[in-house]
Formats: C-alpha cells, sequence, structure tokens
C-alpha cells in the first residue's frame, strides 16, 4: 500500500532521532563528582513554589548565602541563579528567563561579576547555558558571551561538542543518564569543610581600574527590566577576601548605587558585624564562605531583605494550593543531611578545583 513507504520513513526518522539525542545525553558531561556546578542552571526548573528572592551572579553569590537560612529563621523564599565565573550579560539573561516563570519582588546581583566581561575558559560558559531551557534568552545569552572559537551549532546540537568523550566515559555517565541527581539547595553549593585564610597574592596594581563599558550596559539592563516589573533592583558585594576588591571599583558601584538610588550592601565591610571568621567560616582560604559563613551571611541579610517592598514571611502561607511549609522541610532536610554528611566526610582540610572540559 501506498501509505507504507512514508510510515516506515517517518519510524526509522523518529527512530534515527532517539537514537542520537539518547547519545548526545549520554557524551554530556554529568556534573557529579567533584564538579557539581554544572547542573546549577537546571535545578531551577525543577521549582514548584514561587521565590520573593532572586540572587544573581557568580560564585561570590552560590557560595556565600544560604537560602535555607534565609527560610528557616526569616520565611523568606529565595533562589539563587549563579554559576562558576557567570557573567553579567549572562546573568542578565537568566533574569529574562526568569521572568518567564516567575516575578520577585527583588532581585540581588553580586557586584565582583563586574571585573570580567568577556568568558576566558569554555567550560563555565558551558556550566552556565547548557543547563538553560531554548528560548531567546537562551539563545542571547548564548550569541552574546560565546567565544571566539565557540559555535552556536555545538549548544544547538551538544553532541557535536562532546563526540569525543566516547573514549572517556565514566560509570556516572550511565548511573545519571537518566537525569543528575539533585546537587544545590535552590542553587546554594554546600561546603562544610575548612580551610583557613592565610597570606592572600599582593594587590596587582592596574593602569585603569574602569570596568568595561558593556559591563555597565548589561547592569543598567538588569536595573530597567527590573524596574519595568516592579522588582526591587538591590546590589551586593560579598564577603570574600580574594579576588581583590579595589577601592576604586567601590566608589564606581557606590556612585552608580546612588545615582539610581539602588540599595547597596558591601558585606565585606562589615564582615565584623557579619560575623564572619575567616579562620572557620571558609572552605578555600578566604575565596568563598563554608556553610558556616554563608548561613551567617544569611542571617545578616535576613532582615535586610524583609525590610524591601513585597518581601514577606511566607512561613504558614499557601501557593496555587501547595502548602509553602511542606515543600520547604523537604528541602531542609536534605540540606540537613548533606550538612551531617559532610560535617563526618570532611577529616581534611578543603580544596580548590579547576574546571575543564578536555
Amino acid at each position: 500500500m501506498r501509505w507504507k513507504k512514508p510510515v516506515c520513513v517517518l519510524l526509522l526518522t523518529l527512530a534515527g532521532v532517539t537514537a542520537l539525542a539518547g547519545i548526545q545525553r549520554l557524551l554530556m558531561p554529568k556534573y557529579m563528582g567533584l564538579v557539581v556546578e554544572g547542573n546549577f542552571t537546571s535545578e531551577y526548573y525543577e521549582e514548584t513554589t514561587p521565590h520573593d528572592v532572586l540572587f544573581l551572579g557568580n560564585c561570590e553569590v552560590y557560595e556565600n548565602i544560604s537560602p535555607i537560612v534565609l527560610w528557616r529563621e526569616f520565611g523568606i523564599t529565595s533562589y539563587i541563579r549563579g554559576n562558576a565565573q557567570q557573567l553579567i550579560a549572562q546573568s542578565y539573561y537568566l533574569l529574562e528567563d526568569t521572568l518567564r516563570y516567575e516575578t520577585p519582588a527583588a532581585v540581588v546581583f553580586n557586584v565582583s561579576a563586574m571585573q570580567q566581561f568577556d568568558q576566558d575558559n569554555e567550560s563555565y560558559n558551558r556550566m552556565t547555558l547548557d543547563g538553560m531551557r531554548w528560548s531567546a534568552s537562551k539563545w542571547n545569552a548564548i550569541r552574546s558571551t560565546m567565544m571566539e572559537d565557540e559555535h552556536m551549532i555545538e549548544y544547538i546540537f551538544p553532541i557535536l561538542r562532546f563526540h569525543s568523550r566516547f573514549a572517556e566515559l565514566e560509570p556516572d555517565d550511565l548511573t545519571y543518564f537518566m537525569g543528575s541527581g539533585k546537587v544545590a539547595h535552590n542553587g546554594y553549593y554546600l561546603r562544610a569543610d575548612v580551610r583557613p585564610a592565610g597570606d592572600l597574592p599582593v594587590e596587582r596594581r592596574r593602569s585603569d581600574y574602569s570596568f568595561d563599558p558593556r559591563a555597565w550596559e548589561y547592569l543598567e539592563k538588569i536595573r530597567v527590566l527590573c524596574e519595568e516589573n516592579g522588582i526591587t533592583f538591590v546590589l551586593m558585594k560579598a564577603p570574600s577576601l580574594y579576588p581583590a576588591w579595589y577601592d576604586q571599583w567601590e566608589v564606581q558601584i557606590e556612585e552608580y548605587a546612588s545615582e539610581h538610588n539602588l540599595l547597596y550592601v558591601n558585606c565585606l565591610e562589615v564582615s565584623d558585624e557579619i560575623g564572619i571568621d575567616f579562620t572557620t567560616d571558609t572552605y578555600d582560604a578566604g575565596l568563598h564562605m563554608n556553610v558556616y559563613g554563608a548561613e551567617k551571611m544569611a542571617r545578616y541579610f535576613g532582615p535586610v531583605l524583609l525590610a524591601l517592598p513585597g518581601v514577606k514571611d511566607r512561613r504558614g502561607s499557601v501557593s496555587d494550593g501547595i502548602d509553602l511549609d511542606s515543600v520547604w522541610q523537604e528541602k531542609c532536610d536534605f540540606y540537613d543531611q548533606m550538612k551531617a554528611s559532610q560535617e563526618e566526610e570532611f577529616a581534611e582540610l578543603g580544596y580548590i578545583k579547576q574546571f575543564y572540559i578536555q
């Protein structure tokens, strides 16, 4: 019959597409070993309830404040959409992406991302961008931040980028073939190990302390997007000792915040008030907080956030028929279990990871 040939062609095509999709899934990094950060972007889409506060930025935000403590002690619902070396342009498009699903009352942007506009390592781009759902926001994020030797087609079809991983497949590639396990806590990366801050590299003098004009352009785009959606925009500098945060940079951010009537909180300047102890509250010698420092940050920042319009204590509330207390209790349990497990596991000092895609 005439219909048999078209049906056979269709079935063979579907089988081929399914097989290629399976191979692509097998070859893509699973980020379930030492480097788990590649799962952060995609985990956002598993959320079932809205958030009053959205944090944006690089590692200085996703490692330095605990959304679980913000909920436990203040009833604040929050999420961190941050990644390793996340560029400010990527933060803008992740905000655009977030607005497809919800409109937070406040957006907090960590200003250390102003230091660098262009990406210098493909791995950081991949960890941030591969997990985004396809939309105009993802397309523009890739187009705006990919390196010269990267190609859009390899983001559309990752198999073209990762085909060489056939020889490097590990047991995790099969274990997590159907999906990676959850690794973050509303975007927060929990570390319970301790490595005290010691001698830091000498600050390098610069001939020019001006931020890249393109960074200013995207900071303004974030501010305007927040304004258009009735969102309070807040600037923050995390209490990280290194890389250095120069006085010249501080002046520029203070001037921008003053010009636009924005709240700016430099947590590095108030680290004593927060209670940060750099002998116990960092896991990598002062670059980032461990869980004890991140919890102190949340306790300091909670009252700041509750003073913002629309940010409320949501304990005892229901959202679209979903009991928030139940949802967040599951999050708290997962957090407590991981914290306890790490406290048991880490008998030695922490370590600093490097990120490379071979």
